[in-house]
């Protein structure tokens, strides 16, 4: 056996992650069809593909045969270009590795499985309620398995081997593990993706280059034929057994009831010594006190400070025991169940074609891998003529879809609009640098997308200024909290009414369906109109009015007093006229406004308030 498999050095793992990233690549259309939704506009695939170019990139311009030095340079890459709720995850799981492997040369098979489970701890650490049956679930069973055949006298090949297997049946599971992806006979595609990377992992170490496309597997394969209807499926190899297993994926939807305990908290505790008359401090012992308060346990101890982060139902409490150990500073309290309706590790829109990302690429001309001028849809006037040389107190950054939109976010105060949705991610990269386009003390973004909204809480984190990320949704969230801003409260209370603002709109998409599909009791036909209230596919019918009208009584049964209509660059001004007299005569007593938002894919944004 050739040294190369006892032990890898910086240019192999460059090797594997370019094969890796080839194979990706190659699969970014499989990947994206493998949507729980029929809708046009999810990405997972595309934001995973982008991430990993994103961190190529970085590992070709600081090429070194110090693995750990590669790995370092891979995790920055990723870390600046992550995309997407899967774009997030994936860069976590090689920052972890890369953190495990910093200070080696070269590494073999067992310090390569400690740094996939160092990879998931990270991963996991990172999402607010990790959701079993993704991604996540996807490299932590293949990173456990890792790290038990890794004892055995084995080479890094043979680990890899090992992993991606392990990973190929974890995929085949995840639709015991979620719901909706049993429902509509899929699997999840953020696992898929990370298969699709462990496959170049292994190619590589058998001798392939990125240079040719890898043969299909034929779990991949058979993903890709079935992509196109909701009840195929894929035969996968568990132990030499066929099982017949559904292929596709799924973001994950979760209720707020599901939310156990509601309080994100986050603070440090500068310690010091004497405090109390108990005072010893455990680091162990702190953390397992704190499991009995919640759940979601960070205590990250480092000389006299200590970073602690948990899910609470009763934070007061835990400051309370922190305070014994000393003086608290930098806390942060987030209530879960206000932020978010659905808490999402993988949304339920976020797969189908790539294609529908370059047309709208090509509507809007900004570039899928570009940085802040690619991105940014409008940079107003004002932003340069207020910002340039004196601070102000608050900032505004928003993600919009279509030009008439951006100009309604830039109307209400947003200083940066970036071009994003769902078609179009914005990378953590963009949010950076256009929050730091602003020069304001404080900046709130906006993501406007569930699956933005872990690459802007990232890049919350790279920042030397407040940065408040409002967990907006949707579009309408996003104008309903930036019309609850008001100059003259502060920070917090500004939060609290933002937050107060998105909780309280009713919103509502209209857009078609990609293929054939049965979700909810509904039966989906490709072409239908679908409207989706929320994040739920509320009706399905083969007209557009219909479907309108049917999604507005869903989204007014609990009643509403302003609607308001944003208009698709496909929308027609006769479709659009006859829902406004439909609504006059339905709701006589709710004040409509209409407006052009131009926002492609989707015929029609509503709110209701």
């Amino acid at each position: 056996m050739s040294k190369r498999f006892n032990w890898i050095n910086g240019s192999d793992f460059t090797q594997m992650v370019l094969v890796g990233a080839h194979n990706l690549n190659a699969n970014v259309g499989m990947v994206n069809a493998l949507n729980v939704f029929p809708v046009p506009d999810g990405d997972t695939g595309t934001n995973m593909n982008l991430t990993l170019t994103s961190g190529v990139e970085e590992l070709k311009r600081k090429t070194s045969s110090h693995i750990g030095k590669s790995a370092e340079a891979l995790s920055k890459g990723l870390l600046m270009g992550a995309r997407g709720n899967s774009g997030v995850i994936l860069s976590q799981l090689f920052r972890g590795l890369a953190k495990s492997i910093a200070e080696h040369g070269e590494v073999n098979a067992q310090q390569v499985a400690a740094g996939l489970q160092n990879g998931v701890d990270t991963a996991y650490k990172a999402v607010v309620k990790p959701v079993e049956g993704t991604i996540l679930t996807v490299a932590r069973e293949a990173a456990k398995h890792a790290t038990v055949v890794a004892r055995r006298n084995i080479d890094v090949l043979e680990l890899m081997v090992e992993v991606l297997n392990k990973a190929k049946e974890a995929l085949a599971r995840t639709p015991d593990q979620l719901p909706v992806l049993k429902q509509v006979g899929v699997v999840d595609a953020g696992g898929q993706g990370l298969v699709c990377i462990y496959e170049g992992f292994v190619a590589s170490l058998k001798g392939a280059d990125s240079s040719r496309e890898l043969p299909l597997t034929a779990e991949t394969s058979a993903a890709g034929a079935a992509a196109g209807s909701a009840h195929s499926s894929t035969v996968y190899s568990l132990h030499n057994q066929a099982v017949h297993m559904p292929t596709g994926s799924a973001q994950a939807q979760l209720s707020t009831d599901d939310i156990e305990f509601g309080y994100c908290t986050e603070f440090m505790i500068q310690l010091i010594e004497g405090k109390s008359a108990d005072w010893v401090f455990d680091e162990l012992g702190f953390r397992a006190e704190l499991e009995k308060h919640g759940d979601s346990v960070l205590v990250v101890a480092d000389d006299d400070l200590v970073k602690v982060h948990l899910h609470a139902e009763l934070p007061g409490d835990v400051l309370t025991l922190a305070q014994r150990y000393g003086d608290l500073i930098k806390i942060k309290i987030e209530n879960m169940r206000e932020q978010h309706t659905h808490l999402l590790v993988e949304d339920a829109a976020v797969e189908a074609g790539s294609r529908s990302r370059q047309e709208s690429s090509d509507r809007t001309g900004a570039s899928a891998g570009g940085g802040m001028n690619a991105s940014i849809a409008s940079v107003p006037n004002k932003t340069t003529a207020n910002h340039a040389d004196t601070s102000t107190p608050y900032g505004f950054v928003a993600v919009s879809m279509g030009g008439g939109i951006a100009a309604i976010l830039e109307s209400l105060g947003a200083d940066v609009v970036l071009s994003g949705g769902q078609t179009m991610n914005p990378s953590t990269e963009d949010i950076v640098k256009a929050v730091q386009h602003i020069s304001a003390r404080t900046v709130f973004v906006l993501p406007n997308n569930s699956n933005i909204i872990m690459a802007a809480q990232q890049a919350k984190e790279l920042v030397d200024k407040e940065v408040i990320v409002i967990p907006s949704k949707t579009i309408p969230q996003g104008m309903s909290a930036l019309l609850a801003f008001q100059d003259k409260l502060d920070t917090a209370k500004n939060t609290e009414a933002m937050l107060k603002a998105i909780s309280g709109v009713q919103s509502g998409q209209v857009t078609y369906a990609v293929r054939d599909s049965q979700i909810d009791g509904l039966d989906i036909k490709e072409g239908d109109y679908l409207g989706i209230h929320n994040s739920k596919i509320v009706t399905s019918t083969p007209s557009l009015q219909q479907t309108c009208q049917a999604l507005l009584a869903s989204m007014t049964s609990e009643g509403g007093e302003i609607i308001t209509i944003l208009a698709g660059e496909d929308a027609s001004e006769h479709t659009t006229s006859e829902l406004v007299d439909w609504l006059d005569q339905e709701y006589p007593n709710a004040e409509v406004e209409v407006h052009h938002g131009g926002q492609p894919l989707y015929y029609y944004i509503m709110a209701v308030e």
